[in-house]
């Protein structure tokens, strides 16, 4: 384990850090949080496919602003819990420091809950994993999506029974059933919904090219947690300068009281005469 060095500053205007242990990056909570992890996207999912599915607009900037609004609403989200997480382990490391300093003792397995700078991240890619492999898998086989066959004109339907071009027909009334891929493509689509949205449904070299990057793209919830976990310092470092400079005004309020008080009783002494 490594220790992270910090000093304390408290001159007048300057930041105030506390110095804390840094843990791991895997500890026993790893597993249960990126449960919980999995658990939020889940939920983030769902409200995307209620919401999405009148998201999707006939005007392109129309599903732009709305779409890319519930976007950034989402990655905020991810973004807030990982920096509530990343601020609870730095406090773990801050009072282990302190433990650390006054001789008391503490377990490996304590130490390795305190804040990690990559702990965040690995949480939200074992959170998203599932959806990043069904991304990885549609990403590979994914291809030109051509016009689909549909339902003969009425007009039509006597040329089926016609022996020279009947069986090219057959195609538009008994079409070809879902494959593995398109269940994934579903799928993803569905995680998806807002950038799907975005891109729309009738743009095939669009979702083509959605479709290829889709792993990076749900990757974004897990940096957006990640990159919030490492924000927990700077929440720390806020909690600790606020805490001291309400300290330095306290004391400044207080030596005030006490001058006031001084020059009253100067003030009621009679002068001495000569």
């Amino acid at each position: 384990m490594t220790e992270q060095k910090k000093t304390n500053v408290k001159t007048a205007g300057s930041e105030v850090r506390k110095p804390f242990l840094e843990g791991s990056m895997l500890d026993e909570r790893t597993a249960r949080s990126s449960l919980a992890f999995f658990g939020a996207m889940i939920l983030v999912v769902f409200v995307s496919f209620i919401t999405g599915l009148s998201a999707s607009f006939e005007s392109a900037i129309l599903r732009l602003l709305v779409n890319g609004a519930a976007i950034i609403l989402a990655l905020i989200i991810y973004y807030n819990n990982g920096t509530k997480r990343g601020t609870e382990d730095i406090k773990k490391g801050e009072i282990l420091w302190q433990k650390k300093e006054k001789g008391q003792t503490f377990t490996e397995a304590e130490q390795k809950l305190c804040f990690h700078p990559l702990k965040g991240y690995t949480i939200g890619f074992f959170g998203s994993v599932v959806f990043i492999l069904l991304a990885a898998i549609l990403a590979l086989n994914t291809s030109l999506r051509m016009t689909e066959a549909g339902g003969l004109p009425s007009w039509m339907q006597a040329y089926t029974q016609r022996s020279d071009i009947g069986n090219a027909l057959v195609n538009y009334t008994h079409p070809e059933g879902m494959g593995i891929t398109d269940y994934v493509r579903a799928a993803v689509r569905i995680v998806m919904l807002p950038y799907v949205n975005i891109v729309g449904g009738t743009n095939r070299y669009g979702m083509l090219i959605l479709e290829r990057i889709s792993p990076l793209i749900l990757l974004l919830p897990a940096a957006a947690y990640g990159t919030g976990y490492l924000a927990g310092k700077k929440v720390r470092t806020q909690v600790h300068t606020a805490i001291s400079e309400n300290e330095r005004k306290r004391i400044r309020r207080e030596q005030k009281r006490r001058q006031a008080r001084t020059g009253q009783r100067n003030k009621r002494e009679p002068e001495q005469l000569n």
